[in-house]
């Protein structure tokens, strides 16, 4: 599996032409205590930089927006209940949505997790 980054912090990890979405920790740290999250449903057709998702801590309220173009194939259901996934685990069980992609090679542009790394030191 390969996992790509966007400049707006938000992950996708592909396993073939699946996509699972997410924020990095560097934007749960920003947030701060995460207390609600809004994922898309099932079937919405998504674009590269759409709106996808809203997230809402303590702090402020963001937006989460697609890093790929795709159709989601299902949220995180787990995050209505328990939100607080995001901050306990925000590049692992704390996932947002998954989507079939309709152009895997959007990813092209997108920063490996090293090249984040050094994106996110100069911040």
């Amino acid at each position: 599996m390969s996992r790509y980054f966007t400049e707006d912090h938000e992950w996708v990890e592909l396993d073939g032409d699946i996509g699972t979405v997410g924020i990095t920790e560097y934007a749960q740290e920003q947030l701060g205590d995460i207390v609600f999250v809004d994922v898309p449903e099932d079937g919405k057709e998504l674009t590269k930089g759409d709106e996808a998702a809203v997230v809402e801590s303590v702090k402020a309220a963001s937006d989460v927006y697609s890093p790929v173009s795709g159709t989601v194939l299902e949220g995180n259901a787990a995050l209505a209940d328990t939100p607080g996934l995001v901050n306990e685990d925000p590049e692992g069980d704390g996932w947002f949505f998954k989507l079939t992609l309709s152009d895997p090679s959007e990813v092209d542009g997108m920063m490996d997790e090293v090249a984040y790394e050094a994106f996110v030191a100069k911040l």
